[in-house]
């Protein structure tokens, strides 16, 4: 396997030769001596990358930079590349700082040995790379779920919000720091179009039935600032790897403008255009409905044409009813009142 290589950066002749020798045949090390320099050399790394330089050694008192400003100023310009730093003794509280800036580790260059610096080093570059390949998947992951059409939300296994993407943001009214550990039935409010009584959220079931739940037809999504919207959805519950439901996970998109669009085009299909009167295919249907809902009930339905006839003395057409079919015998005697319609001599409307 080749050697690994490494920055030193290291003021101090004996100590940079201490390290060295304790890295020979695992690390491939590069020693420069002062701040400016490993800075440079980082800089050329980025532009483009020659040997691979997959960690830092630093002593943060150099002639150039002294104390925590150094780190600052090499984690400033790679911050994906490990950083260990080598501190004396008297200055240990300040490698602890570095610590909580973002270096990886430290090490009291008073107990270096071979073993312990080369363990340290590896440990500490596998760890890098893992959590790198970690962020870098979760990334792509988020990146992936913002770039589509579709609103994204996820909750764990209380039901308590974890993740919102943009449209799902857009949708909710809420942006997913807001969101981020409330319960979903806050975020995600959702409302019967007929009765307006609140509809069982179907996150937190399928997490307790642990299948695929999706919303009823009638359903419509209350903004947080109170605006409506007709959604469809799907939601699913999330499984690690020993198949445990730890959460659920609903994919929505808003239809308002398509069920506006459907029922516009089955009003228009079904009435008059110019009158915006039931034509007959509303006619038909409403008559065989009411006959075969006669036939099943046992009961009675009339139904009527009403006509409007000008009179030769006004000018203001008069409706009379017609009987057209019955479901029951015509009643003697029967009428009913007459009243005013704006409508064409002898043109005809339908009413049941």
């Amino acid at each position: 396997m080749c050697p690994r290589n490494v920055v030193l950066v290291q003021d101090d002749p004996i100590d940079a030769k201490a390290v060295r020798s304790a890295l020979k045949g695992s690390f491939q090390v590069e020693w420069v001596r002062k701040c400016s320099a490993g800075l440079k050399r980082l800089a050329q790394e980025r532009k483009q990358p020659t040997g691979g330089i997959e960690a830092v050694l630093v002593d943060l008192y150099l002639p150039d930079c002294q104390g925590i400003e150094t780190f600052d100023q090499l984690f400033a310009a790679a911050p994906q590349i490990p950083i260990l730093v080598l501190s004396a003794a008297k200055d240990e509280e300040v490698a602890k700082l570095a610590v909580q800036r973002g270096a990886q580790d430290y090490l009291l260059k008073n107990h270096l040995d071979a073993y312990l610096l080369s363990k340290t080093l590896g440990s500490m570059i596998e760890r890098a790379a893992i959590a790198e390949a970690l962020f870098n998947e979760k990334e792509r992951a988020q990146i992936t779920l913002n770039s589509i059409g579709d609103a994204v939300m996820s909750t764990d296994v209380w039901a308590k919000v974890t993740y919102l993407n943009v449209v799902a943001e857009g949708l909710t009214g809420w942006s997913r720091a807001e969101a981020v550990g409330r319960q979903v039935a806050e975020v995600f409010r959702i409302i019967d179009v007929t009765t307006r009584e609140a509809v069982q959220n179907p996150m937190p079931l399928a997490i307790q039935d642990n299948r695929i739940v999706a919303l009823t037809p009638n359903c419509v999504l209350v903004r947080r600032d109170g605006v409506e919207a007709a959604i469809e959805d799907s939601t699913a519950p999330i499984h690690d790897r020993h198949g445990q439901v730890t959460g659920a996970v609903m994919v929505f998109h808003d239809v308002s403008t398509t069920r506006a669009l459907s029922s516009k085009m089955i009003h228009l299909a079904q009435h008059d255009g110019l009158t915006d009167l039931p034509n007959r295919t509303l006619f038909s249907a409403r008559l065989t409905d009411a006959i075969a809902a006669a036939h099943v009930t046992g009961g009675s339905s009339r139904c009527y044409i009403w006509t409007w006839i000008a009179s030769s003395t006004s000018t203001t057409p008069w409706a009379t009813p017609w009987p057209i079919a019955c479901c029951s015998p015509w009643p003697a005697g029967c009428s009913l009142p007459c009243a005013p319609r704006t409508r064409s001599a002898g043109k005809e409307a339908m009413n049941s």
